[in-house]
C-alpha cells in the first residue's frame, strides 16, 4: 500500500484550498463591480442625452420666439380700411352733391371714415 496521509489535509493543502476560494471570490466581486459600473455609465449617458435634448428644445423655443418677434416688427402696417373719397375737380350739381354727402355720411356711420376724414372730404365737396 502506498504511503500517504489520510484524513484532514495538511497545511499546504489547506492554504491551496483557501487561495482558490479567495481567488474565486475576488473574481466574482470584480465581475459584479464591473457590471455595476457599466450600468451606472449607461444611466449617466442616458441622462446626459436627455439633458442635451431638453436644452436643444429650449434653444429651438427661444429661436422661435425671436423669429416671431422679428416677424412682428417687420410686418407692414395693416392697410387702411377704405381710401378717402376724392372730391371731383369741378363742383358737382345739386343732386350729385347730395348723393356724395350721403355716401360720406354712410361711410362715417359704418366706421370707415374718422371724424377728421369726414370733415376734410365734406370741405372738399362744398368748396
Amino acid at each position: 500500500m502506498p504511503r500517504g496521509r489520510r484524513g484532514r489535509p495538511g497545511l499546504v493543502g489547506t492554504m491551496a484550498r483557501t487561495a482558490v476560494v479567495a481567488g474565486t471570490a475576488s473574481a466574482v466581486v470584480g465581475h459584479s463591480q464591473s457590471k455595476q459600473m457599466a450600468k451606472q455609465q449607461s444611466a449617466a449617458e442616458a441622462q446626459a442625452a436627455q439633458q442635451a435634448a431638453f436644452e436643444s428644445q429650449a434653444q429651438v423655443a427661444d429661436m422661435q420666439a425671436q423669429l416671431n418677434a422679428m416677424q412682428a416688427q417687420q410686418a407692414p402696417p395693416p392697410p387702411p380700411a377704405a381710401p378717402v373719397a376724392a372730391a371731383p375737380a369741378a363742383a358737382p350739381a345739386g343732386d350729385d352733391l347730395m348723393a356724395q354727402l350721403s355716401k360720406l355720411a354712410d361711410l362715417k356711420a359704418a366706421g370707415v371714415l374718422s371724424d377728421e376724414e369726414f370733415a376734410a372730404a365734406k370741405a372738399k365737396l362744398l368748396a
